[in-house]
């Protein structure tokens, strides 16, 4: 036993039979729901248009095909991991299984830079829209220096602080909102979570209903530009580069998997909670991408607002639908924050019960019967992180974050399949070894493309969480001693 120690199949499905106090109230459409919630957000009102401008112009449908292929091969591994382990923990969970303890600390540390930064990067777009609506509908000019992160990325990489800001509070407010729903209780949050979702869908089917008799259709002319001569700015390049860029739009599907201990029949209901989600946003991803740029020319949607311009393109007889673009935007973008906030909150309490955490992570409450410690700590950083930091740089960290624990979760599904094919699963990813390779093949080229200062702040934090394994968690480590996963204080088993 040691680092390269593993959870048996058995031991991870005696844990799902306990539950250990979380409460199992979720069925397959809050799954898909939670899904549309995490998806359906900053890609889609901001990503969209900048990649366009800068990357695709109108062949960026082509850049979200791309982008969907690659979540859709990693989301299949996801469906049949989450069907076959329906546990809290997600990617880490599936790590400990297949490749061992050291690893699955690794992968653990790693999802952080996907949802807990996530959760901050999506909270800085919210306050963007938000006070853009506070401006324009209701006259309210809120000070610069309490709407800006007091940090900023230069061209070179390095975060110098930015002059006259001290926070970014309407980030900060946000996500302590999100917390305390988060502690009342997962049912609560999914009702609020299935309204948000079924707001920001109306907005966006109304964007694409209305906005489609408006289209121009010299606007996709040319469908793809001329590639200026750098690599990645338009013609094909380009298209390539924009599924890189738009890739964080999809962000969000695998948080599904980290909800498995609070669904009724999770063998069932967690692929379709995976694979439903994706295949609902790919669809509207690709129709709102045709309207915007066949609203607007490509060139003028490289705004913070990209759905808000390419609906004033159209004229005043879509001027109605402007400050319903703005609600949805400010709406949609909270879900994907409770969303991030929530998956995190589940990786700390998987990991705290393997004893690679303190175990004040680990406890439940008694009355709400959610993992209140760790959502609570969770929300804590994330509202420093969403104060302080620019969209940016948090967007970056994100998308290299969740890349490798797709590739982990791809190479599971080999690992597995390889040593344990006798095992039951209840979904299994089509076409092995096929659609696994072709996941970390994707997932591996869109990482190549991400900058230099993003790999270094990657490697630095992965030595960082090193420190933390070796000089707590490897020593603690439930699996590495043979000691058992305990009760939940608070919670019941």
């Amino acid at each position: 036993m040691g680092i390269w120690s593993k959870k048996s199949i058995a031991q991870l499905q005696q844990e799902e039979g306990h539950g250990h106090g979380l409460r199992r109230t979720l069925n397959g459409l809050n799954l898909v729901m939670l899904g549309v919630g995490a998806i359906i957000g900053a890609g889609i009102f901001v990503v969209t248009g900048t990649a366009a401008a800068q990357h695709a112009g109108p062949a960026i449908i082509l850049s979200f095909i791309l982008a969907g292929m690659g979540c859709l091969f990693a989301g299949l591994c996801y469906a049949e991991f989450a069907a076959m382990i329906p546990v809290a923990g997600s990617a880490y969970t599936y790590g400990y299984a297949t490749m061992g303890e050291l690893v699955a600390w690794l992968i653990g540390w790693d999802l952080m830079l996907e949802y807990l930064f996530a959760a901050s990067a999506v909270a800085v777009g919210w306050s963007g829209y938000f006070i853009a609506f506070l401006r324009d509908y209701l006259h309210i000019e809120l000070p610069h220096a309490l709407v800006n992160a007091p940090f900023d990325v230069a061209p070179g990489g390095h975060v110098p602080h930015a002059t006259g800001a001290l926070i970014n509070l309407p980030a900060v407010v946000l996500v302590g909102v999100m917390t305390l729903l988060l502690v009342t209780g997962i049912r609560e949050s999914a009702r609020a979570n299935n309204i948000i979702v079924f707001v920001k869908l109306a907005v966006v089917l109304l964007v694409i209903g209305f906005g489609a008799p408006h289209v121009e259709p010299a606007n996709w002319t040319p469908f793809i530009p001329e590639n200026t001569g750098n690599y990645g700015q338009f013609g094909w390049s380009g298209v390539l580069a924009g599924a890189g860029v738009i890739f964080f739009a999809y962000i969000g599907f695998d948080a599904v998997s980290t909800a498995a201990q609070e669904t009724r029949n999770p063998q069932k209901d967690l692929p379709v909670g995976i694979l439903g989600a994706l295949a609902i946003c790919t669809l509207l991803y690709m129709l709102m991408s045709l309207v915007m740029t066949g609203l607007a020319p490509y060139k003028t949607l490289n705004v913070p607002e990209p759905v808000y311009v390419a609906i004033a393109k159209a004229g005043p007889s879509l001027g109605w639908l402007r400050p319903i673009v703005s609600l949805g935007a400010i709406s949609g973008l909270a879900s994907v924050v409770l969303v991030m906030l929530m998956g995190q909150a589940r990786i700390f309490y998987a990991m705290s019960r393997d004893g690679l955490l303190p175990p004040f992570f680990g406890h439940v409450h008694p009355r709400f019967q959610t993992p209140h410690v760790a959502s609570l700590i969770t929300g804590g950083v994330a509202m420093a992180v969403a104060g302080l930091f620019p969209i940016g740089l948090l967007g970056e960290l994100v998308s290299i974050g969740t890349l490798f624990a797709f590739i982990v979760v791809c190479a599971g599904v080999l690992v597995l399949r390889y040593r344990r094919p006798e095992l039951h699963r209840p979904f299994r990813t089509p076409f092995v070894p096929l659609v696994p390779a072709l996941g970390i093949l994707t997932c591996g080229g869109l990482m190549l493309g991400l900058g230099l200062p993003t790999w270094m702040r990657l490697v630095v934090w992965m030595a960082l969480g090193l420190v933390l394994y070796f000089g707590y968690g490897h020593k603690r480590s439930r699996i590495g001693h043979e000691a058992p996963a305990p009760a939940s204080p608070g919670g019941t088993l």
